[in-house]
């Protein structure tokens, strides 16, 4: 029998498409966002079931902040409430979750929630859930520089891998795969300096309605690819 494709190390999804749902249902917009912490929630034990190791989930902009008042306060209210409710089932399940994103604009009682389950999932090594919260690839990048430069590292001795060193994703590889919903096709300022070589796939699918069986097409799109990372494979010499 022949063996199964490895599963890609680390999944990168943009979850994209919650407005539109709750709007297909006519339901106001926090309920397509409630949903989405449920896909959140089977995506992850999906992802466990396929000996997935990371998965990176752009959960708020740096961008987001332009939403209305109520929508923005809705979804702070939201993910303290998905700490609280998914904390010890994220724990039992082996998920250890690290929040990725400038903390300095968010609440100091969000900012502890963050620290309790960061500290309480710490032990786990079933499958590293990243949460990117208050991020942007840009705001990434520019940090990672000041970083640099405040460990005093010589612009002469600044390499594409020391800088990699103080990026927020520094604790985990560059995403194989790719994920977007929604049917947008854009990354949206997502994981800029580490998908230089990532496979994409963007699907039509909503976010609330992703599931095993969305995941298992992004991987078997994944397999189907030829990753060279920039080189030239050569071709099998003539038997």
């Amino acid at each position: 029998m022949q063996d199964r494709p490895a599963p890609p190390r680390h999944v990168a999804i943009v979850m994209d498409g919650n407005g539109r749902w709750a709007k297909k249902r006519f339901l106001p917009r926090f309920f397509g966002h409630k949903a989405g912490v449920e896909a959140v929630v089977r995506t992850v034990q999906a992802c466990i079931d396929r000996d997935i190791e990371h998965l990176t989930v752009f959960a708020f902009s740096s961008e987001n902040w332009k939403r209305s008042d109520d929508e923005v306060s809705g979804l702070m209210g939201l993910v303290l409430a998905a700490v609280s409710r998914y904390l010890a089932k994220m724990g039992a399940m082996g998920v250890r979750i690290r929040v990725v994103g400038d903390r300095e604009a968010v609440s100091p009682k969000l900012r502890h929630a963050w620290d309790e389950a960061e500290a309480n999932t710490a032990h786990n090594t079933k499958l590293t859930l990243n949460v990117a919260f208050n991020y942007g690839g840009r705001w990434d990048i520019v940090q990672a520089c000041r970083k640099a430069m405040e460990a005093g590292v010589p612009a002469s001795e600044l390499t594409e891998a020391s800088l990699s060193e103080f990026m927020a994703m520094s604790h985990v590889p560059d995403p194989d795969l790719f994920i977007r919903t929604g049917g947008e096709v854009r990354i949206s300022n997502f994981l800029l300096w580490q998908v230089a070589y990532t496979e994409f796939v963007f699907s039509d699918c909503l976010w609330p309605e992703f599931g095993a069986r969305e995941l298992d097409a992004a991987i078997a799109a994944f397999h189907a690819r030829d990753r060279r990372f920039g080189g030239v494979k050569e071709a099998p010499a003539a038997a």
